[in-house]
């Protein structure tokens, strides 16, 4: 059965008509067609590969360029493969392959022309990661300093990468889940910092030796060739095997390494030291960060992270589960920061059907077993368990406490409780999964989950004009369960993440948000910021 809407002969003539020929199918199944691009004055063969199914953005390499061109150019790789399109730019049409890959080779052609009239060429700042590649360094740092730092060769079986690291214990939990383990012997590694960002040496490229390596510095910044060079030539002269280099720039991180090779003096003259240290030869790293600040900002640019703060879950049930691990994901409990996961309640098979948890964790406490479950996703996080109830414990001062519980009850103590000390956010579910609700109360002003709770049975900030319906399944004095599937527990987790976010951004309003889930009814109440009630016994308004 044909998996396209148009056949394949349909395409194979009417690109034979543009004086593309059919050269039948590669490896990967991608068809293969031989023509030229018109570029620059002149002709260039190509082979042009197009998706099997016709519902992808053809592939274009040349097949030869003139030897007078750089040795490096934007948007040529070494292959000759032509980035032409941004991936992901654009939306290739299935049911009409052959106007859009005529459109393509005309982008294509496009391209090359500005390229092979020496144009584009900032754009090998954006493309420099594709021309500076070799084994992997995973980058562990969470502070900024500069100079020295400890580096350790590790990977999995023979196979051997770089750990630059600023504490050997937090990489090493990061390491095992992957069957690695860092060497115990440090290597040295340079961390040094630039104001320029990295493009490639168009006409030497890449750099194989020391000497050309600091060359190619000196051209993007001066200053920063002179501290690499400082520093890699004190290491060589006190004996050092070898060394890593990071140079921080305001595109990216990247790194080189050299292992150095001590020949026997000949008998003409011995040459100078630096001399020795120019022969050396360079070995591009490709730079990967694993630190838990970058991948929590790496989703959120621009926003403040929840990495440093204290964060207390009470509650480890179905909101609670996945909202936990989504403020992990967003940073907590990292950079000295940590996440307080309380429930004195067992993991239940009745809760399979819509927790974070699985068959694992049955009848095991819900804190711990979510602890552990997080820990393994995020090695590095600060994550305790509290297997009590929160009335038997003290949280002492928090950043934030959230009440992901759904019991209205507990929320009234909560807030009587801790509302002086910490903002507290309550989560819950309204109904069988009708819509999800999230209040913020701050020490400073606004209504409490008390306060609400009030207005509420007043007919003020419903959810619904008439009140909510709940439905309730149990069988007899085995307590009674309002069902609603996982997906309501995910879209409450991610309302409270949401206003968790916005705390750390400090922006607090409104502190009532409410998302409609069942779209057959109409929201009362947009969200707002309710007033508190005065007097309200749990707030002390």
């Amino acid at each position: 059965m044909n998996s396209s809407p148009i056949e394949v002969a349909t395409v194979v003539e009417a690109l034979k008509a543009h004086g593309f020929q059919y050269q039948g199918t590669g490896q990967d199944g991608w068809l293969l067609f031989s023509g030229e691009l018109k570029a620059a004055g002149s002709a260039y063969g190509c082979t042009l590969e197009l998706g099997p199914h016709l519902n992808e953005v053809p592939r274009v390499r040349l097949n030869q360029l003139p030897s007078t061109l750089p040795a490096v150019l934007p948007h040529l790789g070494a292959s000759g493969q032509l980035c032409y399109l941004a991936r992901g730019s654009v939306v290739f049409d299935m049911f009409d392959p052959v106007g859009q890959t005529l459109a393509c080779i005309s982008q294509a052609e496009h391209v090359l022309d500005s390229v092979l009239r020496g144009g584009l060429v900032e754009d090998l700042e954006d493309e420099f990661f594709a021309f500076w590649d070799g084994p992997f360094c995973l980058v562990d740092l969470q502070g900024s300093e500069l100079g020295r730092q400890e580096a350790y060769l590790a990977g999995p079986g023979t196979a051997i990468l770089a750990v630059v690291t600023d504490d050997k214990d937090r990489s090493i939990a990061k390491l095992k889940p992957l069957g690695w383990a860092p060497t115990e012997k440090p290597v040295l590694a340079i961390r040094v910092q630039t104001t320029a960002k990295p493009r490639p040496d168009q006409r030497n490229w890449p750099p194989k030796t020391m000497q050309q390596l600091l060359q190619w510095q000196s051209k993007l910044d001066p200053r920063c060739r002179k501290k690499i060079e400082r520093r890699l030539q004190a290491a060589f002269d006190a004996g050092a095997r070898r060394a890593l280099v990071l140079i921080q720039s305001p595109l990216l991180t990247y790194g080189f390494a050299s292992l150095f090779e001590r020949p026997p003096a000949p008998r003409r003259p011995a040459k100078s030291a630096r001399q020795r240290l120019f022969e050396q030869e360079v070995i591009p790293l490709s730079v990967v960060r694993i630190d838990d600040r970058y991948m929590a900002e790496r989703n959120s640019p621009g926003r403040r992270t929840l990495a440093g703060m204290s964060i207390a879950v009470v509650g480890c049930g179905t909101i609670g589960g996945y909202l936990a691990d989504m403020l992990v994901k967003a940073g907590a409990g990292t950079s000295g920061g940590k996440v307080t996961l309380v429930d004195p309640d067992l993991f239940g098979p009745n809760n399979l059907g819509r927790h974070r948890l699985g068959f694992p964790d049955l009848f095991k406490n819900k804190a711990r077993q979510l602890r552990d479950e997080l820990r393994r996703g995020a090695p590095g996080a600060s994550i305790t368990a509290l297997p009590v109830d929160v009335k038997d414990t003290e949280l002492g001062k928090v950043d934030l406490l959230i009440d992901a519980t759904g019991e209205e009850a507990l929320g009234h103590w909560l807030t009587w409780r801790y509302a002086k000390v910490s903002p507290i956010l309550s989560v819950w579910v309204e109904g069988a999964g009708l819509a999800v609700r999230a209040l913020l109360k701050t020490q400073q002003s606004g209504a409490c989950h008390r306060c609400l709770s009030d207005h509420v049975r007043s007919g003020r900030f419903m959810v619904f004009d008439t009140p909510t319906p709940t439905v309730l399944k149990g069988h007899g004095c085995e307590g009674l369960y309002v069902p609603f599937p996982a997906t309501v527990s995910v879209q409450a987790a991610s309302l409270a993440v949401e206003m968790v976010q916005a705390w750390a951004d400090r922006s607090t309003e409104p502190a009532l948000r409410t998302r409609l889930l069942d779209t057959g009814r109409t929201l009362a109440t947009l969200d707002c910021s309710p007033p508190a009630v005065p007097a309200c016994p749990a707030c002390n308004s």
